[in-house]
């Protein structure tokens, strides 16, 4: 059984039981999340797609921990001008675990 759902944006192919790293949500660590635009469902034997979602499937989640995942250096030159700029970027990430799918 999974899903695709349409979490801050971004779609998550889910499964119950699982963890994943998703864009940073505004809810407190251990809060249980519903998220209701799930895109496609399917039990096994059939796939239902939504258009634009699927009515009456739902998605129970819980927010498990915030973090931050690796660090992304951005760097820029031009040679000959003495121009150098040095960034580093970490993303603000959620982690959640699916619950319920249904």
């Amino acid at each position: 059984m999974f899903a695709v759902v349409n979490i801050a944006g971004q779609q998550f192919k889910v499964e119950e039981n699982t963890k994943y790293n998703v864009p940073r949500l505004q809810a407190d660590p251990e809060a249980e999340l519903t998220f209701d635009d799930v895109l496609i469902f399917s039990d096994g034997n059939k796939t239902s797609i939504g258009n634009p979602s699927v009515e009456s499937v739902k998605v129970q989640a819980k927010v498990l921990e915030h973090l931050k995942d690796d660090k992304v250096i951005v760097f820029k030159k031009k040679r000959r001008k003495s121009y150098r700029v040095f960034n580093g970027h970490r993303q603000q990430l959620t982690k959640i675990e699916i619950t319920k799918i249904g």
